[in-house]
């Protein structure tokens, strides 16, 4: 294994979590909260080295769909850019050998060496060994001397928006808080020791990786899985495909009524629609209606949940005793509102507000979960299918009015069903023909884990098989 400072502090950190990222290379639905600390901290580096317009790009290429918390990000991250004046020198400085990779994010002329850090927890920082360890290699590698040792610290701002401001005046008062931070350098004299500290800990890879829990935990994208087994957040194994031979598809589509999702859907191989809104008159695929079936036996009336109908469907599907090669849901934002009526009678509420520590969580979860286990059938394609939603606006940080264009389904939500599919992709109709478009920008709800090289095809079954090739 190749060495990375970071890797060596979380083997020292959790051996488990080690274990998860780096052996079992276990990957984990892409976290799209606004104050993502990687996004941030990669933005900032990517602003100072390049330019923040490029930075800007390459942050919302991160979320599926902007929004006005992330816009708020990139006005501190603008703002904190322009304060910066840096000497002449070179960024990203590779240093690697057979046995240690790492990289320098900048050296000016006169070999001194800094590293950029988005934070507020300077005394953390000043105690790490990572510029030592950075040192230490450089030398060996180069044969060049490394002059002096600095972090420069990049305060953040964690205010926010009241409830009696205006978005333009939290902004306002966003932009007045900056004006007061400073960025801050600090030298490290160099310690030797603290080489010695990373070269024990990579001496030999251990054959226990233990679980640690820390006060990190709460932070961990693994923390559910390590602690309750919850393997919801996990996606599949980090093997590359050959898509010449890919067998099975998972596609969200979403857009507007009667914009040819549902036909297109139609198109794909023997095809079963798990229908919930009775839009079926121009399709010929079988379909299960999904609704509450109600009952009476004497003077009781019994009621099984839609959902609980979808949920015996998936129980079926997953015996294979069919010759169905495609599996469509329509529409998902139904299912989501069946599964809350089914969760609110198991817990006795009207709600999500009458038990809110638990309530929104329980719903989320045994949605996911179970859409996870649609997502897995063994069959050629699982389609899932919304409605679009085009009535919320955002306000750039610029101060335009931009409209959202995205699935009509709770953004959490969203977010998490985007990273089990392949593609999300929007049906819509320009003056001559339907459209199947992928992500084209930042206002427009895209994601999957397919990367594409095209933006958009005619809505054609068989130039959609060629997205694939």
């Amino acid at each position: 294994m190749k060495w990375s400072y970071s890797r060596a502090e979380l083997l020292k950190q959790c051996p488990y979590k080690f274990k998860l990222r780096y052996i079992d290379k276990l990957e984990t639905i892409p976290n799209q909260d606004f104050n993502n600390p990687l996004y941030l901290g990669t933005c900032l580096h990517k602003s100072i080295e390049t330019n923040f317009e490029i930075a800007k790009k390459e942050l919302y290429k991160n979320f599926y769909i902007t929004n006005d918390s992330i816009e708020n990000e990139l006005i501190k991250i603008e703002y904190l850019t322009t304060k910066l004046n840096l000497p002449i020198g070179e960024h990203e400085i590779l240093i690697e050998n057979s046995f240690y990779k790492g990289y320098i994010d900048f050296m000016d002329l006169d070999n001194n060496l800094y590293d950029f850090k988005y934070s507020n927890n300077i005394d953390n920082y000043l105690d790490s060994g990572q510029l030592h360890v950075y040192k230490y290699f450089y030398e060996k590698i180069t044969g060049k001397k490394i002059n002096k040792l600095y972090y420069l610290f990049f305060p953040k701002t964690f205010i926010r928006q009241k409830k009696s401001e205006t978005l333009e005046q939290f902004r306002n008062r966003l932009r007045d808080t900056l004006k007061e931070l400073e960025i801050k350098k600090v030298e490290v004299p160099y310690n030797p020791e603290k080489v010695k500290e990373f070269m024990e800990i990579t001496k030999t890879l251990p054959k226990d990786f233990p679980r640690n829990p820390n006060k990190f935990c709460d932070f961990c994208e693994y923390k559910n899985y390590c602690y309750k087994g919850d393997d919801l957040m996990i996606l599949p194994e980090n093997k590359r495909r050959d898509l010449n031979e890919v067998t099975k598809k998972t596609i969200w589509l979403y857009g507007k009524p009667f914009s040819g999702k549902t036909t297109f859907a139609n198109k794909f191989p023997d095809p079963l629609m798990l229908n919930t809104d009775g839009n079926i008159k121009f399709v010929d695929a079988p379909f299960i209606p999904i609704r509450d079936e109600v009952s009476v036996t004497g003077r009781l009336t019994h009621r099984k949940f839609a959902w609980q109908v979808f949920k015996e469907a998936v129980d079926e599907l997953e015996k294979k005793e069919n010759s169905f090669k495609t599996i469509i849901v329509d529409l998902l934002e139904d299912l989501y509102e069946y599964c809350r009526l089914y969760m609110y009678d198991q817990l006795g509420i009207t709600h999500e507000s009458d038990d809110s520590f638990r309530a929104w969580d329980k719903v989320r979860i045994e949605f996911l979960s179970t859409i996870k286990r649609l997502m897995n059938l063994d069959y050629e394609n699982i389609i899932l299918i919304s409605h679009e939603d085009s009535s919320k606006d955002i306000t750039k940080r610029t101060g335009d009015k931009v409209t959202t264009i995205k699935p009509n389904l709770n953004d959490k939500v969203a977010n998490k069903i985007a990273g089990m599919v392949d593609i999300v992709a929007r049906v819509y109709v320009d003056e001559k023909q339907r459209i199947l478009s992928f992500k084209a920008d930042e206002v427009v709800f895209g994601g999957g884990r397919l990367k594409l090289r095209t933006k958009e095809i005619e809505l054609d079954y068989e130039k959609f098989e060629e997205v694939y090739k």
